[in-house]
């Protein structure tokens, strides 16, 4: 009975301390997202060897503070671009990438599982053609 009662509250204390660590982490997405409400960050790059300086990288957020756009560049211009669709719960549900003559060359949709962590991912061709399907397995380690 000693041992049961330990069992329990052992649990219990365990549950809280998951419970409490969703909460710090929902909290500090939470604060991240309101830090980039409508904020385009720029990346710079300069070549040691000829001072000259160049954009590499810019990234869009909007008014929720979402990750809506994403271009990378290289000295010549842009290599690719991906933006980036939400559903109603914050969730990413599409990307879809650009190349660098900013023609659709990848279509990604997201499915997630009632957890909210992303179950599937369906990669499509440019003409809208299914091309491979990725499935996300989470496995917890028992405790040792």
């Amino acid at each position: 009975m000693k041992l049961f009662l330990l069992l329990k509250i052992r649990y219990i204390i365990l549950a809280f301390c998951f419970l409490s660590a969703g909460v710090v982490v929902s909290a500090q997405t939470t604060s991240k997202q309101q830090q980039r409400k409508n904020l385009t960050i720029k990346e710079w790059n300069t070549n040691a060897s000829t001072n000259t300086r160049y954009l590499d990288h810019v990234t869009t957020y909007n008014e929720k503070g979402q990750k809506v756009e994403e271009i990378e560049y290289a000295n010549y211009g842009q290599k690719y671009r991906i933006t980036f669709e939400y559903n109603e719960h914050g969730k990413c549900v599409k990307q879809i990438e650009f190349d660098a003559k900013n023609k659709v060359a990848h279509i990604r949709t997201f499915e997630y599982d009632a957890n909210g962590r992303k179950s599937k991912q369906y990669n499509y061709l440019p003409n809208g053609k299914l091309e491979t399907t990725k499935v996300f397995e989470y496995i917890t380690s028992p405790e040792k």
